[in-house]
């Protein structure tokens, strides 16, 4: 696909920039376009998701008072995992933005977490309670691991946030149980998680802690998975008796990534969400251990999703059946899955990638997946929510508030919640920087110097980024800027004379000695284009997609009075683009000219002879960013549009 930076030696032993993030309580969004999206997430989507988790039993299931027959709701064996992500991203925002009505609520949480820890340090509230006799017998689907995984992030975040040890000291006591139930010694089981999750999460909790044993259990449970005999299939036989396995036969083992070690594994498979967690795992392991060939494999599994599986609004998942990978190019349009978890999952796992090695195509799908793909899920009042995130729809598909299975929602709030540390990292002794929008990064340099950059930009829609680069004593050190893939030109000006900084893995580094007085213009020439998929993309054949910038543009039935699906969209329309302060809080809109066949509408036959062809009308058709689609009255979307002459 157009756009694409292909790295054919990737996994091929190039050398490798390790970067470290700048932590995100040391990045503040001053103005505009996260900085509104981030207050929405810190005022409203929080304290309405904790009701949410309030009123459908979730966060008194951890009370342990539901006995059978009482009024108590039933829990859910996943439903640990859906509040402790709503106390990682809580966590977040009272680390960058105390408040003191939602530390108490998550105060309140935390108690929760805490009080309901068994005496042998397990902790679940459904197994605690439902089915006591049953843990650990159905791994593949029962998701106890799963949501121990999520209770030690948010164990994590907690104790970063607000310096206590309490909800910590819980994790880490259940993540000693845990180790004395599974491993190779005798025993134990030989077992794993058939939802990842826990494998990064232990690694972040032993780098809050410095505990090896955990990062060794991290370890195990990612190179004995897929191993012979496989797990899941010893499950099966050993407790067949005592439990259904019924819907474990509509699965193989390759949707739970099972089907081979994780070091052989060369295509992305089965369910996308578990994927990408244990390819996020297998990076974290990679930092941790320096272990090349991890990082190697994960690099290849990387460029499989990129050249092969990768939506244009940089999400995964195609299939609506399981939620899986399908094949190479199989990216359908209106049944696209592209679940709002599986592009955070993503952005987090290139976050991680980035960190091994500042490549700019790391930085460049967060980009891709943050701008469309993950921000698509949540309604503009932070108030509705979408669990899938298809292409097309013809007016069916609606935000809701909450779900059955309602892992999205909190996922993406603690995501926005982190997002400052995302913007920045220290590289090669200086600082590069990946995201753009008006902000705050205060960068420690390996030498001790703090250096704050800041920015001042109107992006994603203006392409234009002023940077003040302030070290705190003036030395000399590298600014590395990212050069976007979809941009075709850049420019670089330092207190107003150009410059001709060098590339570096699809950065432009700037080698200077800085006093905190030079002002530094990066442009980023944006203008809308339409773009075509390569022709082993079925679903897109003929057709076009529209995008400016980092943004991916839709059609709405709102903005058009005409079928979308009938229109055509030649190879020379000219595009207006125009910004619209009133239009979805405020967006770009693009508008341009094609033409309408004439209705089919009334035609009965699913099929028919070819007479002539279609009669053709003139049609001037406007697009939206696609990340604000359904936040009006329902009707038609279409990010893909017929080419006419193509």
């Amino acid at each position: 696909m157009e756009g694409m930076k292909t790295h054919p030696h990737a996994c091929a032993g190039h050398a490798l920039l390790p970067s470290e993030p700048v932590p995100f309580t040391q990045v503040r969004f001053s103005e505009g376009f996260w900085a509104s999206k981030r207050a929405v997430n810190r005022t409203v989507s929080l304290f309405f998701q904790y009701d949410q988790l309030k009123s459908s039993g979730r966060i008194d299931a951890l009370r342990l008072q539901w006995t059978p027959g009482s009024q108590v709701p039933f829990p859910n064996m996943a439903w640990d995992s859906d509040t402790a992500k709503w106390v990682e991203a809580a966590s977040y925002v009272m680390a960058t933005d105390p408040d003191p009505k939602l530390g108490a609520l998550l105060d309140e949480v935390v108690g929760l977490f805490v009080g309901a820890q068994q005496p042998d340090g397990y902790l679940n509230s459904y197994f605690s309670v439902v089915e006591k006799d049953r843990r650990w017998k159905n791994l593949a689907l029962n998701h106890e691991l799963y949501c121990a995984g999520h209770i030690f992030e948010a164990a994590v975040a907690y104790h970063e946030s607000t310096g206590r040890k309490n909800f910590l000291d819980t994790a880490v006591r259940y993540a000693d149980y845990i180790a004395g139930v599974f491993g190779r010694e005798p025993g134990k089981l030989r077992g794993y998680c058939g939802h990842e999750e826990i494998e990064l999460a232990l690694v972040r909790l032993y780098e809050a802690t410095g505990l090896r044993r955990l990062l060794d259990l991290a370890d195990y449970f990612v190179e004995e998975r897929g191993q012979t005999p496989n797990y899941f299939a010893v499950e099966r036989e050993r407790f067949k008796e005592s439990f259904g396995f019924e819907g474990l036969t509509f699965f193989g083992d390759d949707y739970f990534q099972a089907h081979l070690p994780v070091r052989q594994q060369r295509e992305p498979v089965g369910h996308a969400v578990r994927a990408v967690y244990l390819y996020s795992a297998m990076a974290e392991l990679a930092r941790a251990k320096n272990d090349r060939s991890l990082f190697e494999a994960c690099a290849h599994l990387w460029e499989r999703i990129a050249q092969t599986r990768l939506y244009l609004t940089g999400q995964i998942g195609s299939s609506w059946k399981d939620e899986s990978f399908t094949g190479p190019y199989d990216l359908p349009v209106e049944r696209a899955y592209c679940e709002t978890c599986a592009g955070v999952a993503l952005i987090q796992w290139n976050r991680r990638m980035l960190r091994l090695d500042c490549d700019s195509r790391y930085a460049d799908q967060i980009e891709q997946t943050l701008y469309n793909g993950a921000l698509s899920g949540m309604a503009l009042d932070g108030k509705g929510f979408f669990y899938q995130n298809p292409l097309a729809d013809r007016g069916e598909h609606r935000r809701s508030e909450w779900f059955g299975c309602s892992c999205c929602p909190s996922n993406l709030s603690r995501l926005l919640a982190s997002l400052g540390g995302y913007v920045a990292s220290v590289v090669n002794g200086g600082v590069a920087v990946h995201l753009y929008g008006g902000s705050q990064a205060d960068a420690v340099l390996p030498s001790g110097n703090c250096v704050r950059v800041s920015q001042e930009t109107r992006y994603p829609w203006e392409g234009r980024v002023v940077l003040q680069v302030k070290p705190a004593t003036p030395a000399a050190f590298e600014l590395a800027l990212r050069v976007p893939a979809w941009c075709a030109d850049f420019s670089v000006r330092i207190d107003g004379l150009p410059i001709t900084p060098r590339l570096r893995k699809g950065y432009a580094v700037i080698e200077r000695a800085w006093t905190g007085a030079e002002r530094v213009e990066l442009d980023l020439p944006m203008r809308a284009r339409q773009w075509v998929a390569r022709p082993e993309v079925v679903a897109n054949m003929g057709q076009v997609a529209l995008r400016r910038g980092p943004m991916v543009y839709c059609l709405e039935s709102a903005d058009n009075a005409f079928n979308l699906f009938d229109l055509s969209v030649p190879a020379d329309a000219a595009l207006s683009e125009k910004f619209e302060p009133g239009l979805l809080g405020g967006v770009v809109a693009l508008e341009g000219r094609g033409t309408v066949g004439e209705s089919q509408a009334g035609v009965q036959a699913l099929y028919r002879a070819r007479e002539a062809d279609p009669i053709c009308h003139p049609a001037v058709f406007r697009a939206i960013p696609y990340y604000a689609w359904a936040n009006r009255s329902p009707g038609q979307m279409a990010v893909w549009l017929k080419g006419a002459g193509r």
